[in-house]
C-alpha cells in the first residue's frame, strides 16, 4: 500500500508498520511504501498516525459500506 507522496522518478522506501483493524482488531499483513523525500518528515508521521487510527480491514470496510 502506498502512503504519502511519491514524485516522478523518485526512489520508493518500503517499510513495515504494525497495523490492526480498528473495528475487529485483526492484524494487517504487508508493508507500506512512500517516496524517499517524504519518508520521516513531520507530515509523513502525522499522516501515518491518522492512517493507523482510522484503518479498517477489507471485511469491516465492506460491512460499513453495506450498512449505508
Amino acid at each position: 500500500m502506498i502512503i504519502g507522496k511519491i514524485l516522478e522518478n523518485e526512489k520508493r522506501v518500503k517499510f513495515n508498520v504494525e497495523i490492526s483493524c480498528n473495528d475487529c482488531g485483526v492484524d494487517v499483513p504487508g508493508g507500506l511504501q512512500t517516496g524517499e523525500s517524504y519518508f520521516q518528515t513531520d507530515n509523513f508521521k502525522i499522516e501515518l498516525e491518522e492512517f493507523k487510527q482510522d484503518y479498517l480491514c477489507g471485511i469491516c470496510r465492506d460491512k460499513k459500506r453495506v450498512k449505508k
